[in-house]
């Protein structure tokens, strides 16, 4: 049975990216380097059943890559989904750390309950409470 080992973002600032997942969203860093032949800057993050890895693309010589941000639209696909257990309390910590949801919290009585974010980047994150 195949097991789930990491879902990956694509960065432009990697000190950005990790200051928002490990200080907004309180994921423990497991690594970061560069991978110099590979033109990228990469990090993990632990997640519960998988890790996160961050890539940041770099040019020839090294240096960070501009490009485009994805565009924040709906149905919010891909995303990544982090479950919690109390909704709420999350929507309160993104609202104090002044991170905007993109949408929710919404809700199916009796079943889930969700909200959706966006990293710096434009990358998707869902929090999901199941009921």
């Amino acid at each position: 049975m195949p097991l789930q080992d990491h879902v990956a973002f694509r960065v432009s600032d990697m000190e950005a990216a990790l200051n928002f997942y490990e200080q907004t969203l309180g994921l423990r860093r497991l690594s970061c380097q560069t991978d110099e032949d590979h033109h990228e800057r990469f990090a993990f993050l632990e997640l519960d059943g998988g890790n996160l890895e961050l890539l940041q693309p770099l040019d020839e010589s090294n240096r960070p890559v501009s490009f485009a941000k994805p565009t924040v639209e709906a149905p919010y696909c891909p995303h990544l989904a982090i479950r919690t257990g109390d909704l709420d309390a999350v929507a309160d910590r993104l609202r104090e750390r002044g991170v905007p949801i993109v949408k929710g919290p919404l809700q199916i009585p009796g079943q889930v309950r969700w909200l959706y974010l966006a990293d710096p980047d434009n990358n998707i994150i869902e929090f999901v409470q199941w009921l």
